[in-house]
């Protein structure tokens, strides 16, 4: 072997240990953003720092992230991405986030008015979704493929004449469910109460305010299923 190759061979082998380090220690304190942030400079951003969390149990999670929860429990494997928000008021309750779950870029997840997040194994959820668990729950499956700008919200205002909206009681209708194996498209909006059945697809932009069974396919606002799988 060359003295080139050589190089090249343990250069390799320290990036690995190095990376495996950083990965390790990352987090959302002051030193596990700087372990992020070192990282960071071994992948080019984006969905590229999503393999980082693979490296170590402890999973990943960008120097941008910002955790105030107090009841945050993680999987082994999460790849929490760029500027990805948790938050708890003082009424909220738990975010889990089962093995190998991954929240790219810009989502914000809070609970509050003893309203729960729990999301299943290998979940993807893409950038600039909303969840928000205020009354009830958000309750999500395994292998689910999320896409962008999707909403999750299990409450709503009241709207009661001479009343102010901001003044109003939240009201729910129970918690939202979604399966195993679920496909939601872009701009998807999901409503209190509803339950979406394993291997259920709902087109993208759609609201979905009633339940929809497994391996049905939904489109439209309010959503209606035009067929099955």
């Amino acid at each position: 072997m060359s003295i080139f190759r050589k190089f090249i061979h343990l250069y390799r082998i320290i990036k690995k240990k190095l990376l495996v380090f950083f990965v390790r220690f990352s987090g959302g304190s002051a030193t596990g953003k700087l372990a992020s942030w070192c990282a960071s400079l071994f992948a080019s951003g984006y969905k590229s720092q999503a393999t980082l969390s693979g490296l170590h149990p402890s999973g990943y999670m960008s120097c941008t992230v910002s955790i105030a929860h107090d009841d945050l429990q993680l999987g082994h494997h999460v790849y929490l991405g760029e500027r990805v928000s948790i938050y708890k008021t003082a009424t909220g309750g738990r975010v889990e986030l089962a093995d190998k779950v991954k929240l790219y870029s810009d989502i914000i997840m809070e609970t509050t008015d003893g309203g729960s997040i729990r999301i299943g194994e290998h979940t993807h959820i893409q950038p600039r979704c909303h969840f928000v668990a205020g009354k009830s729950s958000i309750i999500i499956g395994g292998r689910c493929e999320i896409a962008p700008a999707c909403a999750f919200y299990p409450f709503n205002h009241g709207i009661k004449a001479g009343l102010p909206v901001m003044e109003q009681a939240l009201i729910s209708k129970g918690n939202i469910e979604i399966g195993d194996d679920v496909w939601l498209g872009y701009g998807v909006v999901v409503l209190d109460g509803v339950k979406i059945g394993n291997g259920a697809v709902i087109g993208a932009n759609s609201v979905v305010t009633k339940d929809v069974p497994a391996n049905a396919v939904a489109v439209g606002s309010p959503a209606k299923v035009i067929r099955m799988r």
